[in-house]
């Protein structure tokens, strides 16, 4: 569980076995997708104020990017109450995510909603008739449904890609240089644990 410097909880504590979750600042609403298929719990607020940005991750104890360095001036990261990443500007999303996993020495996992983030579950042919298009049922046999949103997925045309995608974030392809980033540290000055 992540808590804060009084030892409080710093809000639901992500699942350990679905290792940290995140959540994204408005630059980095790409990265938050890829860190899904990536396998971790991503969120996105667009327009969403510094201050804003930072309770929430204190309120749900998201681990919190940003590529703005100003946010780690924040008193809840500089004291380690909130611990976040910071992500180098002028990287493409995957290569944001290589970094992120690099850094945080996180393994590629199962793959989660693209849409929300939330875990997936298998889904029996026969219970997704009718949320998605004929066509797809008679062509796949592998179905999903997101746990969080209940979104179906399958791996249609673009699954490849992405596959290709996490490889190559999660293989270091980006050849960004790990000493750059800016962990704002857990207590006790650790990284966070995968």
């Amino acid at each position: 569980m992540l808590v804060d410097e009084a030892g409080g909880g710093a809000g639901p504590a992500p699942d350990a076995a679905a290792g940290p979750s995140f959540l994204c600042d408005a630059m980095l609403g790409g990265l938050s997708r890829w860190l899904r298929g990536a396998g971790y719990d991503a969120t996105f607020e667009h327009g969403i104020d510094d201050g804003e940005l930072v309770r929430l991750a204190q309120q749900t104890g998201r681990v919190l990017l940003s590529s703005d360095a100003g946010v780690f001036e924040r008193r809840p990261l500089r004291t380690a109450a909130v611990r976040g990443l910071y992500v180098p500007r002028g990287l493409r999303p995957m290569e944001q995510a290589g970094f992120v996993l690099r850094e945080l020495g996180l393994p590629v996992r199962d793959p989660r909603c693209m849409a929300c983030g939330g875990a997936l579950a298998a889904a029996p042919k026969d219970t997704v008739r009718g949320a998605v298009p004929a066509m797809v049922v008679e062509r796949y046999d592998e179905f999903w449904r997101c746990e969080r949103c209940g979104k179906v997925l399958w791996k249609g045309s673009h699954w490849e890609g992405i596959v290709a995608g996490v490889a190559a974030a999660a293989a270091g392809a980006a050849g960004v240089d790990a000493g750059a980033a800016a962990l704002a540290p857990a207590p006790g000055g650790r990284k966070i644990s995968p």
